[in-house]
Parts: structure tokens; sequence; C-alpha cells
């Protein structure tokens, strides 16, 4: 039988701007290698010195007995296990480290759910939010959580270059832990007014093309069955096709279409409390023309629509098909949109926001546009609008100063 081996360890291969590292615990089980991060950074050479040396000193020895404290901490916990399992061992291990107060405690639990649902996108989202407010604070309680913190992160964040749209991505992460941990109410640090923290939001660039841009592209003549013919096709689908995002085109399958109309749910959304919610799109014969150039031939209902995903795929592999696919529309989007003279560099997500400014010019109601696109909330709909509001608040009150003309 296998015996789980306890060693302390300290990252020597991987060099970081500055010369301190975290020192971890590293668990090996049936050859499978597992690190434990405690909260100690020492420089590589003092952690050596401690460890091997044969006489230390007063703060060496103190240092020392720390770091033997974490090993024994975990070797306590695999005496108690009576079948070693890494899931069962991080339970109690995280638990005998007050984890109930830990927000990385807190963000792991949360990632290793969203892995475990397959929704790998949103997990590496939140690795990289965990990530970001370590490298600012290592150890982290609930209640060092406060506004004054938050607003420090948001200032350090900046200082760093990174941009208001990120933090408030990051924060929102954060939040979600908080709200997933049920704490009393005097702990949440979020919110409006002077004893809480607002969440910054990006500056809402304007990302919808006009008719006549939407036009050009649409006309815009490509060398056939190329990389930029597929672009420019896959373009104008998500247009035609309520703002349908890449993720959700690709995962289409033939059942999703019934003649003139196509139905799908968000995977964004899937899981959400709206589940079983379904968007409708009118298929219009320019979307049809372009499922006969790219789409697979009709083999069953469960067929991907569009060649690119296939049965049996791990969650994974799907995403980085997925951004693959992004990558490349986006790619050649900004070549054509540069030939074109557009003066933008035109995504799949202007798509989206065409979509959305165009039927809003056209009278349609914002309800409508929501349900269109698939939004949980009203509010996340007029930020899309947000340019078009600007536009005809101008237009309206020009008739202000009619009479000059």
């Amino acid at each position: 039988m296998s015996i789980a081996l306890i060693t302390p360890f300290i990252d020597i291969h991987h060099p970081k701007t500055d010369s301190i590292r975290t020192v971890s615990i590293r668990v090996t089980y049936n050859r499978v290698r597992k690190y434990y991060a405690t909260n100690l950074r020492l420089a590589p050479s003092y952690f050596e010195k401690v460890m091997t040396a044969k006489r230390r000193s007063e703060a060496e020895n103190k240092t020392y007995n720390e770091i033997i404290s974490f090993q024994n901490k975990a070797a306590e916990v695999i005496k108690k296990l009576p079948i070693f399992t890494y899931t069962k061992f991080e339970e109690m291990y995280f638990e005998n480290r007050d984890a109930t107060d830990s927000v990385f405690f807190a963000f792991d639990k949360y990632i290793k759910e969203l892995n475990e649902e397959q929704r790998i996108g949103t997990a590496v989202s939140y690795k990289s939010a965990k990530a970001s407010i370590q490298a600012f604070k290592n150890e982290l309680k609930f209640a060092d959580v406060t506004p004054v913190f938050l607003k420090k992160y948001e200032s350090w964040m900046l200082t760093k270059n990174k941009s208001r749209t990120t933090v408030g991505i990051y924060l929102r992460s954060l939040r979600t832990i908080f709200n997933r941990a049920n704490l009393d109410k005097s702990l949440y640090p979020f919110g409006e007014g002077q004893q809480k923290y607002s969440i910054p939001t990006g500056k809402n660039t304007k990302k919808a093309l006009t008719l006549l841009e939407i036009s050009k592209i649409f006309h815009y003549e490509a060398p056939p069955k190329s990389m930029v013919e597929m672009a420019k096709d896959y373009w104008v689908f998500i247009y035609l096709c309520n703002g349908i995002n890449v993720k959700d085109l690709c995962q289409l399958k033939n059942k999703n279409i019934n003649d003139n109309i196509l139905m799908f749910e968000r995977a964004k959304t899937r899981r959400s409390k709206n589940n079983g919610e379904k968007i409708t799109v009118s298929l219009k014969p320019q979307a049809k023309d372009i499922i006969r150039k790219w789409g697979q031939v009709s083999i069953g209902a469960d067929t991907y629509v569009f060649p690119h995903l296939q049965k049996g795929m791990t969650a994974e592999k799907e995403r980085k098909v997925i951004q693959q696919v992004t990558k490349n529309v986006n790619k050649y989007m900004k070549r054509i949109a540069k030939e074109l003279e557009l003066n933008k560099e035109v995504t799949t997500y202007f798509a989206r926001h065409s979509f959305a400014t165009v039927l809003r010019n056209s009278g349609a109601s914002t309800e409508f546009i929501s349900e269109a696109l698939g939004h949980s909330s009203m509010k996340t709909t007029q930020s899309y609008l947000a340019g078009f509001e600007q536009e005809i608040i101008h237009k309206t009150t020009d008739a202000l100063i009619s009479f000059i003309k």
C-alpha cells in the first residue's frame, strides 16, 4: 500500500521579480504531487539554510519550527485517514487551518466546484482573480476585507496599469465568494454609500457599428473558402442570430433548428435560476446560407451544426477549440475592418452590440432586446445601448435650437 510523503518545499526553478517565494508543503502519493501554500515567504537561500543547518540562530530556529508545524499538521491529518485521497486530505488539512475564515480557501473550493461542473472558463477567471488578490495580500481572512482594504487593492492595481474593468471583474469574483460564505452582514464590505465599497465599472466604449458599416462588411468579397471568408460569415451569423456568442455558436446542434427558427440556451446562464429559458432566433436566408456553406452534413439531431466540437471532448479541450475559433474570427475581422477603413478593431463583440443597437434604432423595446440577447437583467441591456441613448439625447435636444436653422 502506498504511503503519502510530506516534505517542505520552495520553488527555486521559476524566478520572480523579487527573491521572496512562498513556502509550501508538498504531498506525494502514488507519484502524484500536490503543493499546499503556507503563510511563510522566504528567500530560497534562506529556506535551504534553515532546513539544512546543523546550528541555527534563534530567528532561524523559529522559522524552522513554523515550517515543521505545517508538515506535522499534514502528517496528523494523513494518520487519521483510513484511506488516503487528496480530496479528504484537503478537507481536513484546511479545516485545521481555520479554513472557514480563509478567503483563498473559499476561492479554491468554488474553483473546484466550477471545474467539476465543467465550467472551465469561469474557473480560470476565478483563478486569475484569486492570484491577483493573493499577490496583494498573501493571507486573507474575510474580516480583513474592508472598504479600506478594497480601495487600497484598487489603487494598487491601477499603479500596475491594470484597467478599472479588470479591477471590477476580479472584485465581482470576490463579492461572489462573500455571498457564498453567508457571513454576518456587518462584515459585508460591498455596496453603495460612505461605509461601503462600490466596485468600479469600466468605461463604456461604444462597440456597435452603423448600418452603413455593417453593410460594408456584409458585401465584402473575401477569397472563397478562405479563413477570411469564414471569419466574415461567422461575424454576420452572430449579428443576424441575436448576437449569439462563439461558444453557443460552436455548441449549436441540428436539433436547435426547426425550419426558420433557431432555439438555444446560453451556456453562460444554463445553470442559473432562469434555467430552461430559450433564446428564439428568426433564421434569415443569409444565416441559413452560412450554415449550408460552413455547416456539417446533417447526420442526426445531436450533430453539431458547425464542425469545431466533437462528441466526447473534455471541457478543457472544448474551451481551447472555442477560444481558437474566437481568435481566428477576431483576427480576420480586424483585417477586414482595416481594409474597409472602418477605423475600429471589429470583433465578435461588435456583432452582438450592433444587433442590439440596430434593433433599438428601428424602434424595438428594451424588453424585447433584453430577451433576444438572453440577459437576466435589464441593466445589462441598457449598458449595451448606452451609446445609442447618448445619440438620441443629442438629436432630441437639437429641437431646443431648431429656430437657429
